[in-house]
């Protein structure tokens, strides 16, 4: 099987991890920048070119889409959907986990339980958007802000007044949640793969902060997951159209409570945790999409090779 993965960065550890399970498992792997991707679209045919060759072959592509490409990353993926290549995370998938505000919209429709979470636009209607969560403390989080960056917790009513004038200034998009105290600082990332939690790790947050991501200065310790937290993250993973997917959880009194829906999580941290092969897991499920023939059946030119 050729399976291409997109990745600005080659030497990243999932990237590098990726490409070693694809290879232990007999398959041919080839990363590609994303950026370096540019296509050709007519209505008999799709092409995607690399480098100035011509794409073709691509039995299944693993997309590794940062926050800050989102349109061109995705608008590739959707080109590679085009030509019947079968993915995990498809384009509209990716999509709709990067748009917090959307997420949230979509899971809350299917009843997953999750902070109370509040937006508006109007200057006029902040005392009143701050009233429908109650007392601080409260959490303010731009839209698209990934790895804890663009996160504040806002302690009193006026600096939580403060810092909304501040990101409306930027005119930036962001969310105002409630802070669930009794979690602690910690959270759950559950790191789904089809329909099970491959691996589980608790993050905590380092001393001083709220925010429990690697990346923050965070630390992570495997757990075993409830039964219902684990169908709590498949199912969140399941309404973004996500088959590969970091989940985060909050415990809170009313249960696990859905944080966000990570469409492209890191492999460093859940596999030196826990020590699972979660690249490996990731390669058997996407086998098994091009086993069913699951690339999305759209009239097509002919397959991208790597």
């Amino acid at each position: 099987m050729r399976i291409a993965i997109l990745s600005r960065n080659a030497r990243l550890h999932s990237t590098v991890r990726l490409v070693e399970a694809a290879r232990a498992r007999g398959h041919s792997a080839r990363v590609l920048d994303p950026l370096r991707c540019y296509m050709r679209i007519t209505a008999s045919r799709f092409e995607v070119h690399y480098k100035g060759r011509e794409l073709r072959g691509v039995d299944a592509l693993i997309p590794r889409i940062g926050a800050s490409i989102t349109f061109y990353g995705t608008a590739v993926v959707r080109q590679f959907e085009m030509m019947g290549v079968a993915t995990p995370n498809g384009s509209d998938a990716i999509l709709r986990a990067r748009d917090k505000l959307r997420a949230l919209q979509l899971l809350a429709r299917e009843g997953i339980d999750l902070p109370a979470t509040v937006f508006g636009d109007n200057p006029d209607d902040t005392r009143d958007l701050l009233d429908l969560l109650g007392e601080p403390p409260h959490v303010i989080k731009l839209n698209e802000g990934a790895q804890g960056q663009g996160v504040l917790l806002a302690e009193r009513r006026a600096a939580g007044q403060g810092m909304i004038e501040a990101f409306r200034s930027l005119y930036a998009n962001f969310l105002v949640q409630e802070f669930i105290a009794e979690a602690e600082g910690a959270d759950l990332r559950c790191f789904v793969v089809g329909d099970r939690v491959v691996a589980a790790m608790r993050r905590q947050a380092p001393e001083g902060d709220f925010r429990a991501n690697l990346h923050g200065g965070g630390t992570g310790m495997a757990v075993e997951v409830t039964e219902r937290e684990a169908a709590v993250a498949v199912r969140a993973a399941q309404v973004m159209g996500l088959g590969v997917a970091g989940v985060d959880l909050l415990a809170s009194r009313r249960g696990p409570l859905v944080l966000e829906v990570n469409s492209s999580p890191g492999l460093e941290g859940i596999e030196q945790a826990s020590g699972i092969d979660v690249a490996g897991a990731i390669l058997e499920y996407v086998e098994g999409l091009v086993e069913r023939g699951a690339a999305p059946r759209i009239r097509r030119g002919r397959r991208a090779q790597p």
